[in-house]
């Protein structure tokens, strides 16, 4: 066998138990939606969203302890993140659960950072390498939208975790917006300091 044959067949197989988690996830997208525009059930919508904040850490676990990369799910697993991050917060501001102004700005900061990618491509680099502050920024987001759905019932334990739901989006908002300013120093960075590859 010649080397690194091995490490190829592993890194383009499709058929893995990650994998299969984050297609399982991509469905739940649909599922969710659903539960929350249509059939307004709002205890059901937290259940699969906390199942898809469960399933996307546990792709990741999989992935590691049984070696199960591949260039599917270094592809698919992110792309169904951003999605979630679209969705999620569309779909609030459609019952009305949070207000326009805050998912603009959440959808501005993706639209913004999209809009870089062409000017790290120029640059030989995909992407940069997530910070601690954008994953603890999307971590409180998605900590956030469970909460505040699990705040509309007219009772007391309901208002406090409202309360909490709140707390989190505010605060993953700012660590959010924080991880952008990030990022564009370090866009700028290697904008200055990196030649063009060949052909652009």
């Amino acid at each position: 066998m010649p080397a690194g044959s091995g490490s190829d067949q592993l890194q383009d197989r499709v058929l893995t138990v990650p994998n299969v988690i984050s297609l399982a996830r991509l469905g739940l997208i649909g599922v969710f939606l659903y539960l929350l525009l249509i059939a307004r059930a709002d205890g059901p919508a937290v259940a699969i969203l906390m199942l898809s904040g469960a399933s996307d850490w546990a792709d990741g676990k999989v992935a590691r302890l049984f070696n199960q990369y591949s260039r599917l799910g270094a592809l698919l697993d992110p792309a169904i993140d951003r999605l979630y991050m679209i969705t999620i917060p569309v779909a609030f501001g459609v019952r009305g659960l949070v207000p326009w102004a805050i998912i603009a700005t959440l959808l501005a900061r993706d639209l913004l950072l999209a809009a870089t990618l062409p000017v790290l491509r120029s640059r030989g680099l995909t992407a940069l390498p997530v910070t601690y502050i954008g994953k603890a920024g999307t971590f409180a987001l998605m900590s956030a939208f469970p909460l505040i759905l699990l705040g509309q019932w007219d009772q007391l334990w309901s208002r406090v975790v409202l309360s909490a739901g709140w707390g989190f989006l505010i605060w993953g908002l700012g660590m959010y917006l924080w991880a952008f300013v990030l990022y564009l120093i370090h866009v700028r960075l290697a904008v200055r300091t990196m030649p063009k590859v060949a052909g652009d």
